[in-house]
């Protein structure tokens, strides 16, 4: 296990997950600095940098350095209003993002992607994170992590229906198909960003859950 990473870039900070995931980081003592851009501003902290505005207006302003970053980006395509715009997000923006981390510095990245992501999925929302993950495999990363979570559970600020009424089933299911509660994602991903490690690891969600325990 590595020494705590003492920068870390954080997008996604006020989602589901990413809100979790901002309290952890700042409540590590040996974390000098989260550099975390939103939309909107994050609650103060006295080692919380937080740009605010539109993530690919910010990008090419963030500044380092930068040892670990996290992506928790992700939207739905109702959200998004269209295909072309759920790409954007879930696709595009977490490749630019990764691609301003590495140059910032970053040697490992750990992104959030989904249960049975492929490039070659019938599924629309499967097949653009799977292509997501090939994308950021190609851009050479020292470590790469891949969390592939099943259904998330948790409190939303704006709550989504499909989830609400999927989400008890989701705890039925077995293995990795069983849902994860997003604080135990978040506490799952500090826990892999402290491993040491090369190359490309792909995290499933029952793997997820043990770790977030």
């Amino acid at each position: 296990m590595q020494l705590t990473p003492q920068h870390v870039l954080l997008a996604g900070a006020t989602g589901l997950t990413g809100e979790h995931l901002l309290d952890r980081l700042l409540d590590e003592p040996t974390v000098a600095r989260v550099l975390a851009p939103s939309r909107k501003p994050l609650a103060a902290h006295p080692r919380l940098d937080n740009p605010v505005g539109e993530l690919t207006e910010l990008l090419p302003r963030l500044q380092g350095p930068v040892d670990t970053a996290f992506c928790c980006l992700g939207t739905t395509l109702k959200q998004a209003g269209s295909e072309e715009a759920f790409r954007a997000v879930d696709r595009d923006l977490v490749i630019a993002f990764a691609q301003r981390a590495r140059e910032l510095g970053a040697r490992h990245l750990l992104v959030i992607s989904s249960l049975g992501a492929g490039a070659d999925s019938s599924f629309l929302y499967c097949r653009v994170k799977g292509e997501m993950e090939a994308a950021l495999e190609g851009q050479g990363w020292p470590q790469l992590t891949i969390a592939r979570p099943a259904q998330l559970l948790g409190q939303r600020l704006e709550p989504r229906l499909g989830e609400r009424l999927t989400a008890p089933l989701s705890q039925l299911l077995p293995g990795k198909y069983h849902g994860i509660e997003a604080c135990s994602l978040a506490r799952a991903l500090w826990r892999l960003a402290l491993e040491d490690g090369e190359g490309v690891r792909i995290v499933e969600s029952d793997e997820l859950r043990r770790l977030g325990k």
